[in-house]
Parts: structure tokens; sequence; C-alpha cells
């Protein structure tokens, strides 16, 4: 990543962007972080494309990180006798469990679930919100609506239960085996989609055992109701506006995104802006200018990072869709504006040692002619404290913990380094400027902030900080310079 830019960028793989060539050319373009979309391809396509990005590190030497999205449970009806039935405003149209194909009155609707959590009044969506039915009466295996918005209906097609929070667990037998999948592949993120309730995640990390970090898609209502006890048991969040757009009113999305990012940047934790961010460069060479303000709107609120889907994934220019999110960001972040809109809405937290550490590194770095704050992590928590300040000198992550440099790649502003163990603050602070200078962020003129915690590789204890020179050097036999 360029030391220049904070924002990070997520990039999806698919048909378009399997190959080494371009996911090289993806990485060298700017992305930070390579999703794989478990809803699309088998296990061996996401087994070669894993490899193929471990190869990409490899050969660029810098950590890169990959996020798995989990499907979650897909709601849809069955099918028809003429594979479509037209739907007209006012009418009557049931949905069941009968299995017999459907026509212009009803259909079979196979997820008990729903018919146990409807009610009269209940609102069903169909085809991505583009039909709208309401429920009349309902029971244990049926439901009579009224067709508010009609359309066309046709085998399959998936339907959204806004108003109430289903009896379904946010893990299908799918998602658990590719989870486990994932895990033992050695993904960094987990993706869960169809959150309703805080149990969804707790049952997402009890089963990843900590072999991947969870994040959790905000894309029901419920999700966003039960927001922030989701964001105390999550690791990090996606705001997956699509989904949100189908069932929730389009204009609550915006004030809905800005709540819920400015939430995670208070508690610390990265927070993703998704879907559709660049759709007309699936087949474009050129975003239209709403979706570069759309961009430019979520770098402005201090998003950890903007994500790619099928622009990157299925569309004919995934290249130029990350190289022009990363001049937006850069554009974006060289703007005055940019730097007081984050100041305005930071929120400072001090409860804690570390939180008085992080936020005196700040301070200091800015009150003063400092090029960085470099931080020892083990689990990467410092780092992200350090990320919530939103300083404005870059963030050098130091870690022996591969797992930990990869999950990093996720987070705003660092820039993630493996280094060996040390065991006393003076190793630390040459590690620190060694990195500073190789990565050129500084000079040997030039002094950075560097913050760790004694004793050493104990996760959750900063507890120093100094200023030193970027000169600094071991004088001892054991300093490879």
């Amino acid at each position: 990543m360029s030391p220049s830019r904070n924002t990070k960028i997520v990039a999806t793989l698919g048909p378009a962007s399997s190959t080494y060539e371009m996911i090289r050319a993806l990485a060298e373009a700017g992305a930070d972080v390579f999703r794989l979309n478990m809803s699309h391809g088998g296990h061996e396509d996401h087994r070669e494309r894993h490899a193929t990005i471990r190869q990409v590190e490899a050969d660029l030497g810098r950590p890169i990180a990959i996020l798995a999205d989990l499907q979650g449970p897909k709601l849809r009806c069955g099918t028809f006798v003429a594979e479509a039935a037209d739907l007209e405003d006012g009418q009557d149209f049931r949905f069941d469990l009968d299995k017999k194909p459907g026509d212009s009155h009803r259909v079979c609707l196979p997820h008990k679930e729903i018919f146990e959590a409807l009610e009269p009044g209940s609102t069903l969506l169909v085809n991505d919100g583009k039909m709208r039915l309401k429920v009349k009466d309902c029971g244990d295996d049926f439901a009579n609506c009224e067709v508010i918005v009609g359309g066309t209906i046709s085998d399959r097609k998936g339907v959204n239960v806004p108003d109430v929070v289903l009896p379904l667990a946010a893990l299908s037998d799918k998602d658990k085996a590719d989870l486990e999948f994932a895990c033992e592949l050695g993904v960094d993120w987990l993706a869960l989609s169809f959150v309703q309730r805080p149990a969804d995640v707790e049952e997402a990390r009890a089963l990843a055992k900590g072999r991947a970090a969870v994040l959790a898609k905000i894309e029901k209502p419920a999700a966003v109701r039960a927001f922030d006890d989701i964001l105390a048991v999550c690791d990090a969040i996606m705001v997956a506006r699509g989904d949100l757009g189908v069932e929730l009113p389009v204009q609550n999305v915006p004030p809905i995104q800005k709540r819920l990012v400015h939430a995670c940047r208070r508690a610390g934790k990265p927070v993703i802006v998704a879907t559709q961010m660049m759709e007309s460069m699936i087949e474009s060479p050129v975003p239209t200018r709403a979706e570069v303000s759309d961009v430019a709107n979520a770098i402005y609120e201090g998003a950890d990072a903007v994500m790619l889907s099928a622009e990157s994934a299925a569309g004919n220019y995934p290249r130029e869709a990350v190289s022009t999110m990363t001049k937006i960001a850069h554009e974006v972040e060289s703007d005055p504006t940019y730097r007081q809109v984050l100041n305005n809405s930071r929120y400072v937290e001090r409860k804690t040692i570390a939180d008085g550490i992080v936020s005196a590194a700040r301070e200091i770095a800015e009150a003063t002619d400092i090029q960085a704050i470099a931080c020892f992590t083990q689990s990467g928590t410092t780092a992200s404290l350090v990320a919530r300040e939103r300083p404005e000198v870059p963030i050098i992550a130091l870690t022996p913990l591969v797992g930990t440099a990869r999950r990093l790649c996720l987070t705003w502003a660092v820039q993630s380094f493996l280094t060996d163990k040390v065991d006393r603050f003076k190793m630390a602070v040459v590690a620190a400027a060694r990195a500073a200078r190789d990565s050129g962020i500084a000079t040997e003129n030039d002094q950075i902030v560097v913050t760790a915690g004694v004793p050493f590789n104990v996760p959750g204890t900063t507890n120093i900080l100094r200023v030193a020179p970027c000169a600094e050097r071991l004088i001892f036999a054991t300093d490879p310079e």
C-alpha cells in the first residue's frame, strides 16, 4: 500500500480475475484484501485462488489479506408451471409448503421458519424488492397475501422478509462446510451473511476457533436494530447496502451507513462499505460521477475500506476499477476537508492505559515533526487503537505473527511488517526505525513515535511510548545492518 493512502480496497475475485497475472495486477493497482465469494464456485476454485494470492503476496513482499464471504441461508420460492407468473396490483396470492409447481395464484415457499415468524401485516419482498406483498392472514404452512406492487415472479426467485426476525441460523449446512474449508485453507477473515443477532456471530466464532477473524455483514433491518450488540462480539463490520436497500426504504440507507461507520470508528473495529460502489464499471472503463461521489463519501466518513464486487469479479475492467478507487482515495485524502471531517468526527476514548498511550502518540505526532507512529502488536489490537485515532501520519504495525499482519491489511492506514520476536524495548525501537526507513516512510534524519508493551509478546500490554530517531541501530553483532 502506498504510504499516502489510508483507505483500504477490497477486491472480489471471480471469472474475470482468477489468473496470477490479473490478481497481481489488482494488487499492484491497490487491492489490499481479496474476497472469495463462497456463493459462487466450488472449493477447488477457491483453493486455487487462495494459492495464487499467496504466491502474489510472496512475490510482492507485502502482506495481503484474504476474506471468505459465506453465502448464508437463501430464501427462495419454488417453481411455476409456466416457469413464471404475472401478478397484478391488488390481487390475492398465496405462499405455502405445497411442492407442486405454482401459478398466478400460489407458489411453494419451502421455508417453514418463515411461516412461523409471519403475522398479519408483515411484508414479503420478491425479486430484490421489485415486488411487494402484504400478509392478510397466515398459519404454520401458508400465508395469504395482497399484491401491493406486482410484476413477474419466476422460478426460485429470492424472497425477503424485512419486518420480522426469522428463526433461522445465519449458518446453513453449506456455510458450516465452507467455514471449515476456509479456515483449513488459511483465510484471514470470515464474512458472515444474514446476521440478525449477536448469537449468529458467536456461533461462527465458536466454529472458527480463532483461525480467522469474524466480520458481520449488516444487511438485515434486525441487524441494524441490534447493531451495538453485534459490534461488541465481532471483529469487523461490512455495511452491505444491497440487501439493506431491498429490505428498507432506499432513503434510509445513507444515514444508516454513516451511523454504522462512526460506531465502528468509536469501537476501533474495521468497517467496509460495500455493494454497487462502481457497478457501471462492469461494462464501462470509467465510473459514473455519482459512483465516484459514493466512493468518496465513504472515504470522507473515515471507513476503513471500500469494496468492489462484480466490478472486479466478473466485469470487463477489473484492473481499471481498482485503479480508479485508488485514485479517488488519493484525491480525497489530499483534500484539507478530509482531515477536517475526520477530526470533527474523532471519538476520544481514554479508559485504559493503552487508550492513553495511543492518544498521546497521535498528539505528539501532530504537534512535532514526527513521520510515523510505529507499534508492536501480537493480536493487532494496538494497531487498531492507533487507527481509531485517525492520525495524520502513517501507522506502522510490527508483529511476529503473519496472521496478524495479514488481518491488519483491512485496518485504516496500517502498514504491516513482519519482525522477529523482541524481548527488549531497545530492539523494538531499532526494528521500528528500520521498517520506517526500508518502507520509505522516513529517512535517517527523521523521528518516529514507537509504542509497545512490557512484557513483550503478550497481547493487551501497551504501556510504553518513545520518540525515537530513525537512525537508531543496535551496536551489537546481532544487528544485520
